[in-house]
């Protein structure tokens, strides 16, 4: 197909919003691709931008296949380049059918190596994200020769697009804002929240290794924080999340893979785990998909699983709480299928809570995603129903806010804040693509007070009265419906805001048993020599119901040591 000559420039939608690309055509090809503006996550999206326009150039077309685990950025990629070239004189109808052809190739899969069909190593690690990297480095720090397999195409996972909060009792933030915490009043807070079913010895062990990992992280890693920012999470006494510089975690996993392959660690990504290599009782390594070749990665010292929960695997949910069955979307990044767990059922092993599984109550209704913008309900904003009421505390534990906000009309509930919550953190500012995503799909609108209920279609009078009942609880400073946790922030001046916002399945509390080592248990409580679990894989610390912020700190925490004691 020939273009005519120029420069075009066009947008495409991506996972992240709108994917701007300059598109240069010369002797009726496409000579080169450039992208001036994107908002697509960092690290995950990257194997998109390095291979999808490089092939378009190489084959001048559109035929070409998205990158595995980047299917939306890739989409987003073809748009944009597709609108310019119609812009150069293309058939708009060849060009579609291009588009729907590439859907069907088969994927790129990146990171393409010499696959021998047995490897040795000391450790082998399953799971990219933030358990992953974290044991693999302290693994390899302790002198091991370590392979860490992602299935997907780049490392993150769930990690990476996380609300960038992390507990920490004692951290900077908390100093320069004079919050008195401790590792007692966060256990305290943390098997509250978990209605006291937690494992009391590992939730010990996370709340007293906080600080240190913090520390760590900092000092051996490199990772920034953003300076006197906190994040004060549902159930949480005071505000204890540090929050990571840069947007989502993108700083916490770029300097963890970058200390990691300073370390040697070798990282394949695009290689799925699939069984566990078992020498007699003892684990003896993990054999795996790579490129469609079975590989058998034999380990000296163990395996550590760090694959995360199942959230996304809808029969494994139904098989443990019916309720959450096709019905619910999910939070979760597409890898997230209790992979992991699958394989240790196999050999055996004991499993605990793996009916609590967690809803996050403010994501998108259309996608699941979870909402950054939807951050302003920390920063001051207001939960209400399609009548104009508030129905819940807006900082209550994250289960009580689910099923408060599922049992409003249509499932659904609104989030209000004007510009004084908004000039808290700039939600909106700061998320403009997520906010044009959901303006397009009808689920966020500003304006004023009485634009913004008509569009969402809330009662008027009754938001009102709501407001003014509120807003004179901020200048009491005690909220007397709902006795409100943390600062009450006056929802009256300048813009109005209101999102609608749902509930998705964000976290499964269930997984496997490990001791205060992190070493798998089997059904009799025996350990399984030479197999190790960190992260969302693990059941039992979080209770009933795992607070908010509390994952990152899980895993960085019992990550780093489980690295530690695979080499003891």
């Amino acid at each position: 197909m020939r273009y005519n000559d120029g420069s075009y420039r066009s947008t495409g939608i991506g996972y992240g919003g709108e994917i701007e690309a300059l598109v240069t055509v010369a002797e009726g090809k496409i000579q080169k691709i450039e992208f001036t503006s994107h908002n697509e996550t960092p690290v995950i999206s990257d194997p998109a931008f390095n291979n999808v326009p490089a092939k378009i150039v190489a084959e001048n077309t559109l035929l070409v296949p998205n990158v595995k685990g980047c299917s939306m950025s890739s989409r987003g990629i073809r748009e944009a380049v597709k609108n310019a070239l119609i812009e150069a004189g293309a058939d708009a109808t060849l060009l579609e059918d291009e588009i729907v052809e590439a859907e069907n190739l088969e994927k790129i899969v990146v990171n393409k190596r010499v696959i021998k069909d047995r490897e040795e190593f000391d450790v082998a690690i399953v799971g990219g994200g933030g358990a992953g990297l974290s044991a693999a480095i302290t693994a390899a720090m302790g002198g091991a020769k370590v392979a860490l397999l992602e299935k997907m195409a780049a490392v993150g996972g769930n990690t990476l697009v996380s609300m960038g909060g992390v507990n920490i009792p004692g951290n900077d933030a908390q100093k320069v804002k004079n919050i008195e915490d401790s590792s007692e009043l966060y256990f305290k807070d943390a098997l509250a929240g978990g209605d006291g079913e937690n494992d009391q010895e590992l939730f010990k062990i996370l709340a007293e290794n906080a600080l240190p990992t913090y520390e760590w992280l900092k000092d051996e890693i490199g990772v920034e924080f953003k300076e006197g920012e906190l994040l004060h999470f549902g159930g949480h006494t005071v505000p204890r999340a540090a929050v990571f510089k840069g947007k989502y975690a993108v700083e916490l996993i770029s300097k963890l893979k970058k200390k990691a392959l300073e370390l040697g660690v070798e990282i394949r990504t695009g290689v799925k785990a699939d069984k566990l290599i078992m020498d007699e009782n003892r684990v003896a390594g993990i054999e795996a998909l790579d490129s469609g070749k079975k590989v058998k990665f034999y380990t000296t010292r163990g395996v550590i699983f760090a694959s995360g929960g199942f959230s996304g695997n809808v029969e494994m949910r139904k098989k443990y709480n019916p309720e959450l069955d096709e019905r619910y979307k999910t939070t979760n990044q597409s890898g997230i299928t209790g992979d992991g767990h699958v394989m240790c059922e196999e050999i055996g092993a004991d499993f605990v809570h793996m009916s609590y599984i967690q809803t996050f109550p403010i994501a998108d209704p259309s996608s699941g995603a979870l909402s950054h913008v939807g951050g302003s309900r920390f920063d001051g904003a207001i939960l209400v129903n399609k009548s104009g009421s508030r129905f819940v505390e807006e900082l209550e534990r994250r289960d009580v806010v689910s099923q408060a906000i599922l049992s409003q009309e249509g499932g659904v509930a609104y989030l209000v804040w004007a510009d004084e919550v908004e000039a808290v953190a700039n939600r909106t500012t700061a998320n403009k693509n997520e906010v044009e995503r959901l303006k397009r799909n009808g689920l966020f609108t500003e304006g004023t007070l009485e634009e913004c209920a008509t569009a969402m279609e809330i009662d008027t009078h009754e938001l009102k009265a709501t407001l003014n009942r509120y807003n004179d609880f901020v200048a009491k400073g005690a909220d007397e419906d709902f006795n409100r946790r943390g600062d009450l922030v006056n929802i009256e001046e300048g813009t109005f805001y209101i999102q609608t916002v749902a509930p998705a399945v964000h976290h499964t509390m269930g997984g496997v048993k490990v001791d205060n080592e992190n070493r798998v248990l089997d059904r009799d409580g025996k350990i399984i020599e030479g197999l190790y679990a960190a992260g969302e894989i693990v059941g039992g610390i979080h209770g009933t119901n795992r607070l908010g912020g509390n994952a990152i700190t899980d895993i960085l925490v019992f990550g780093k040591r489980t690295g530690e004691n695979i080499m003891k």
